[in-house]
């Protein structure tokens, strides 16, 4: 069976990533990963579903065993991508969509070069400013600062293998859809060097 695609996906709050990724994962060939952490889970979070809720003496431990795709802390809790789970989906056959910001991102093109690095960002840095008002469930000061820093991580799409605009949402999941098929086409150039010198 021909094995997965590893795809990571980072885009800025704002962006409609969620959304594309919804539509996404109608398809059942595609599995979504749910990341570790060690924060409490919250009202209506379930175990498994919304994260890996461990203990952080757990979470540790597994950190010593290299366990993690790769890890952070952020604000007291460590958050991470559990390398077993991806690993038997993408051994199924499935494509494995990995959900994460810029630096997690860095972490797996160094462990997993065969990653397929996304990055979602909007039209134009107003037009996020607009989609963000019209939620209407953050302050204007909020707004502002998610707006800087969305700016700060599009500096880094260069470093993403593609890069989707999302202005019209089916175009969107389109580009998406063909990124993956064009992965699945693409010819590995070392098992196929291996297999002319073996023949």
């Amino acid at each position: 069976m021909k094995r997965g695609k590893l795809i990571v996906v980072s885009a800025p709050s704002g962006c409609g990533k969620g959304t594309i990724l919804s539509e996404i994962l109608k398809n059942p060939k595609y599995y979504y990963s749910v990341s570790a952490t060690t924060r409490k889970p919250r009202e209506g979070e379930k175990d498994g579903v919304h994260y890996r809720f461990l203990q952080r003496e757990e979470f540790e431990e597994l950190i010593q065993q290299d366990a993690f795709l790769e890890y952070a802390s952020y604000c007291d809790n460590y958050y991470g991508t559990l390398s077993a789970p991806i690993e038997e989906h993408l051994q199924a056959g499935n494509h494995v969509i990995l959900e994460i910001e810029v630096k997690g991102a860095e972490q797996i093109r160094k462990k997993r070069p065969d990653a397929i690095l996304i990055f979602i960002e909007p039209p134009s840095i107003e037009t996020l400013r607009k989609r963000l008002k019209k939620r209407g469930t953050e302050t204007k000061e909020v707004i502002e600062k998610r707006v800087a820093q969305a700016a700060e991580e599009m500096t880094h799409r260069n470093e993403y293998d593609y890069c989707i605009v999302n202005d019209v949402l089916a175009d969107a999941v389109a580009d998406f859809k063909a990124i993956a098929r064009a992965a699945e086409l693409k010819v590995n150039q070392e098992s196929m060097c291996m297999n002319f010198e073996k023949g």
